[in-house]
């Protein structure tokens, strides 16, 4: 039976928590620090699994929430898992849909995301049409009820049903149940946030304890993270790192909902504390300089939608920053998108075929447009 597993290879130093390691899965190696790409819907938008491994992705993240809605957990666990349904050989990791506590409560209709910024807007409004008025979850002591942004259907997560949804997806790395708050919040509501969090927790570990006593005989076990909270303050994120840090978790997830200019002393507070045999991820980060602060600050992964996200939507980094590929000015620009980039975008097209392709809305446009 092949086991989960971390090991660090070196430390940096230099007042730095930065290192260098290999997270173990069954389903193989992450060499850490590692950007992990979301599949939100066991697909990574707009490239075949084939070009996600060659663009260097170790890993893919998927999402509880989404793939509980469509098409469901339980297909997919009878379809062999999530990296077998997705035709991906690698590690795979889900989370726990702890997120659309926040996204669909108390971030909905507020247009704020959990680093304290805008959203990207992107998904359609709720509607009369189909039935989706006010936030959509509401948060109780023993879980969250929702309604289904697809077609207002309710729903029940706790903390068990979290669990026994992702070990029915299968993926190697699963992450406990937890309630996401924004970062706007005050300190009080931020500590019972956390307290609620922590218990969660507990239960969490005990019903994936009890699941996997179950399967004894299963190839792949499931690793299961825990997950600091804590927002902007640094007495609730020590609080949680030596709460969570404590349980028998066997990494640890570093929640958002502290803002971009917090993202390296926040991590900093939490990763002195969090037991340094154990690998860390912090969840939902994906811009450069953030991937910077955080391995500096101990963080051996990350995930998030941006890169596809951007990518679909005319965004792509260049050297001088980000460009928006739909300016009037691409449009007769016959150079790469980077002069020195070896992607297969650049190596083959010019701005002004991808801003051909955004313009006339064919497809091939967010593929090229992520894959650069």
């Amino acid at each position: 039976m092949k086991k989960f597993g971390f090991y660090i290879e070196k430390k940096l130093g230099n007042g730095t928590l930065a290192r260098a390691g290999v997270i173990e899965t069954p389903h193989g190696k992450i060499e850490t620090p590692a950007f992990i790409v979301v599949g939100t819907k066991a697909t990574v938008k707009a490239l075949t699994p084939e070009q996600v491994k060659d663009l260097g992705a170790q890993a893919v993240l998927a999402n509880t929430y989404h793939l509980y809605l469509e098409p469901g957990d339980e297909i997919i666990r009878d379809a062999g898992g999530l990296g077998k349904f997705m035709h991906w050989e690698g590690p795979t990791f889900t989370d726990s849909g702890g997120f659309q506590v926040f996204s669909l409560g108390t971030a909905f209709g507020k247009n704020i995301t959990k680093l304290g910024g805008l959203a990207f807007k992107e998904a359609k409004p709720p509607s009369e049409e189909n039935g989706t008025h006010g936030a959509l979850a509401k948060v109780d002591e023993e879980g969250v009820t929702f309604r289904s942004h697809k077609d207002g259907s309710t729903h029940r997560f706790t903390p068990e049903r979290s669990i026994e949804i992702q070990h029915n997806l299968g993926a190697d790395i699963i992450f406990a149940f937890d309630e996401c708050t924004s970062p706007n919040a005050p300190h009080e509501e931020q500590k019972r946030s956390l307290e609620r969090t922590h218990r969660w927790a507990e239960r969490s570990l005990a019903q994936h304890q009890k699941m996997s006593r179950r399967r004894l005989d299963i190839e792949s076990p499931q690793a299961l993270f825990g997950i600091v909270q804590g927002g902007r303050f640094q007495d609730l994120r020590e609080e949680s790192a030596r709460t969570i840090g404590a349980q028998e978790f066997d990494g640890f997830g570093i929640g958002g909902s502290f803002t971009k200019e917090d993202i390296g002393t926040a991590v900093s507070w939490v990763n002195a504390i969090l037991p340094e045999e154990k690998p860390r991820h912090l969840l939902g980060i994906g811009d450069p300089i953030d991937l910077f602060l955080g391995v500096e600050n101990g963080v051996d992964t990350f995930d998030c939608v941006a890169p596809t996200r951007m990518g679909r939507n005319g965004g792509l980094y260049t050297k001088e920053g980000k460009i928006n590929i739909n300016n009037a000015k691409f449009v007769s620009d016959f150079t790469a998108v980077e002069s020195d980039c070896k992607c297969y975008t650049c190596t083959y097209f010019t701005r002004a075929y991808l801003a051909h392709l955004f313009r006339s809305e064919e497809m091939l446009a967010a593929t090229l447009a992520s894959i650069h």
